[in-house]
């Protein structure tokens, strides 16, 4: 890095230190911006010029709900590979490897990377918007997107390296149970579905290819910028990071089919699995929502109480404070563009599995049928609500917050009625929602190295 870019990156950090004391409220109220791209790309753009810097989340949907069975893992081995080169363009220049690419990054003080989610496959760029630093920061990303090289001595190496390590996970009982209860709850449905030996084996380059022509196009990306850039700056942004990409028609831009949702339990299943360990792992749980389920607050105040609340949970006051039988427990939803799950964890002594396990299920079953207190449902709504600046109080959250928006097609003012939507739900409708969508009685239990 020259001289210039150490003074410029010095002055963004001391400009960012200053700044943050007073952004948390301010960033609740900056607006979001939406468009279509002439490419068709969706943006949505917040203004947020106290630092100068810029972060940007591009996602399209290729995550891994839209893997082949056969090849589990195929999205996130092309968010691997695709830092690991780029192929020589025009204009004179020169193919790119691994290194390359890294010191590339370096010098320019900035970063660029892709991963690959359940549901989106996904690049992010931030970067100092000091003009000739961003420009050129937006040439590099462009490389990547466009001209992923997939050198195929790197993927075997990779791939190699990623089927020893999940070979080494499942020496662990926290992975067995993860497996074992995807299993259960999903079914063959993708969100089941892990990356194994046996699928890593069936992704050769000429997949990686494949699945980057198929799935990056500039129609079908939605695009999230947060940072010291108006409207106009971030549409010439937009258009450099996806310039490179080739024209699609109508035709190859048409909405991608459906993936249907997994099938609900009928029936409440339970697994064993035999394993020596110190701890027994334990997850109970079920189908759970889609993002867009309009009963989602509901149920994040109600999960707040039930298990995702910390101390103050009844898991924890039931299954920790009361008994002593766990050090930790929690709850949680995990949902998606489809129903994510519903689960239960905790971990405890292999001989105490069984009256844990009975204790947090009937936890469950009494939250479940009587719903919260008034006493419980104000100080859910008091920690969420008083905790809320903390998930804006930086780009990167915002940003976060704005792809959230962008991905699931909430309203652009969702943050802004946030808090008042939390604070209006009722113990009815709390209750309500968590009875609508749980079913203590058709649950999976996966118990990894209880006592036979």
């Amino acid at each position: 890095m020259n001289i210039s870019m150490k003074k410029i990156a010095a002055r963004a950090l001391l400009v960012s230190a200053g700044a943050l004391f007073g952004l948390q409220n301010a960033w609740a109220l900056l607006p979001i911006q939406h468009w279509t791209d002439a490419s068709g790309a969706r943006v949505w753009l917040v203004h947020s010029p106290a630092i100068p810097m810029v972060d940007v989340q591009i996602d399209f949907d290729a995550g891994s709900r839209r893997d082949p069975a056969p090849q589990a893992g195929l999205a996130a081995a092309a968010a691997l590979m695709s830092a690991k080169g780029v192929a020589a363009g025009a204009a004179n220049e020169a193919a790119m490897d691994e290194n390359d690419l890294g010191e590339a990054w370096a010098d320019l003080g900035a970063s660029f990377g892709a991963q690959a989610g359940r549901d989106s496959f996904q690049y992010a760029l931030r970067s100092l918007t000091e003009p000739d630093l961003l420009e050129r920061a937006a040439q590099l990303a462009a490389r990547q997107i466009a001209q992923p090289s997939f050198p195929p001595a790197v993927w075997a190496s990779e791939r190699a390296r990623w089927s020893a390590a999940i070979k080494e996970s499942y020496t662990r009982p926290g992975p067995v149970a993860a497996k074992a209860f995807g299993s259960a709850i999903y079914g063959d449905h993708p969100y089941g579905q892990k990356p194994s030996e046996e699928t890593l084996a069936r992704i050769e380059v000429p997949d990686l290819q494949a699945f980057h022509e198929r799935n990056v196009a500039a129609c079908r990306a939605r695009v999230s910028i947060v940072g010291a850039l108006d409207r106009v700056q971030a549409q010439a942004l937009v258009q450099r990071l996806l310039a490179r990409l080739p024209a699609r028609g109508a035709a190859d831009c048409a909405p991608l089919p459906a993936v249907p949702d997994a099938q609900p339990l009928q029936k409440a299943v339970r697994e064993d699995i035999p394993f020596a360990a110190a701890q027994a792992q334990v997850l109970i749980g079920q189908l759970g929502i889609a993002r867009r389920d309009p009963d989602f607050l509901a149920l994040l105040v109600g999960n707040h109480i039930l298990g995702g609340g910390g101390f103050t949970s009844r898991l924890t006051q039931e299954v920790r404070e009361k008994r002593g039988l766990s050090y930790s427990v929690y709850s949680d939803f995990s949902p998606g563009l489809n129903r994510g799950g519903f689960v239960i964890g905790l971990q405890t002594r292999p001989d105490q599995a069984a009256e844990a396990v009975q204790v947090a299920h009937d936890t469950l079953a009494r939250y479940v049928a009587d719903g919260p207190t008034e006493a419980e449902l104000r100080a859910a709504k008091d920690n969420l609500i008083g905790g809320f600046a903390l998930r804006i109080d930086s780009n990167r959250k915002l940003l976060a917050n704005v792809a959230n928006i962008a991905w699931n097609d909430l309203p652009l003012d969702y943050l802004e009625h946030w808090t008042a939507r939390v604070n209006a739900l009722s113990l009815a409708e709390v209750r309500a929602a968590m009875q609508r969508h749980l079913q203590p009685a058709r649950m999976a239990t996966v118990i990894v190295g209880g006592q036979p």
